[in-house]
């Protein structure tokens, strides 16, 4: 079984929801990275995503757009997110990360070059927010062949026979967009977006997890509600982004988290 398999299982028996935080590879500090993901873990993380900082990253909001600024003129390219991920397996054989950014670090390098070395790092699966699924079958072959799972989105705008094709072809889990807008907005909409939810979950083979305008314990435990896990992002870079170091970057982390996988347990 993959670690989505796993991990996914392993929720249901217990009848829990996966917690789901991203970060970008880089920021606060490129020394940040790794303490950061294991404290994530320690309080309570399911899977991380972890950003690949990009220099135009048109599905963010302000808060992670300044994330990977910050990120890029430390240096935090593809090979520092590897290395992160391969330092961070070295105590974690078992917890789910997935890279999350855009295509072009994935093209400069060719996709089976990246699926290669991404899966010998330890990465489980790859979110490529600006890659249409009708153009995705020329990237999950080669990553298939490397066993790289291609996560994909849906979305509000989706259309019934698009989200269909998402379902039957998403892999590892598949991330509902919330609304229609970029990270950090303050627009959810639980009751829509739990209706949307349950249809997709319906019909979907993998896990569906809900993201965009998740920020505290309550949005969390009310997103909980209809999806098998959430996805909380842009509040948690912004409790990192001014972090003096990397000790102070992880009790953040878990500060953040902990209430939110205690809100989702016990909603």
């Amino acid at each position: 079984m993959s670690r989505f398999e796993t991990k996914f299982a392993q929720l249901c028996a217990s009848g829990r929801k996966a917690l789901i935080p991203f970060v970008t590879a880089g920021d606060p500090s490129l020394e940040a990275t790794v303490p950061v993901m294991h404290a994530l873990v320690e309080a309570g993380a399911d899977a991380i995503e972890l950003g690949v900082a990009f220099s135009d990253p048109m599905a963010d909001g302000p808060v992670i757009q300044r994330s990977s600024e910050r990120a890029l003129a430390r240096g935090a390219g593809t090979d520092y997110v590897f290395d992160c991920v391969r330092r961070f397996r070295e105590r974690d054989g078992d917890t789910p990360v997935v890279l999350m950014g855009y295509l072009n670090p994935v093209e400069i390098r060719g996709a089976a070059r990246f699926a290669a070395e991404a899966v010998a790092a330890g990465v489980d699966g790859v979110l490529l927010v600006d890659l249409p699924p009708e153009e995705a079958a020329d990237f999950q072959r080669p990553f298939n062949q490397a066993g790289l799972a291609l996560v994909m989105l849906a979305a509000p705008t989706t259309s019934p026979e698009r989200a269909a094709m998402l379902c039957a072809n998403a892999q590892g889990y598949l991330y509902y967009v919330s609304y229609a807008g970029v990270t950090g907005a303050d627009r959810l909409d639980t009751h829509e977006a739990g209706r949307r939810l349950q249809e997709l979950r319906a019909a979907s083979k993998v896990p569906v997890v809900a993201g965009f305008g998740i920020k505290d314990a309550a949005s969390a435990a009310a997103m909980a509600a209809d999806a098998d896990g959430v996805v909380v992002g842009s509040a948690l870079v912004s409790a990192l982004a001014d972090a003096s170091g990397g000790d102070e970057a992880a009790a953040r982390a878990k500060a953040f988290l902990a209430p939110l996988r205690q809100a989702i347990d016990n909603p």
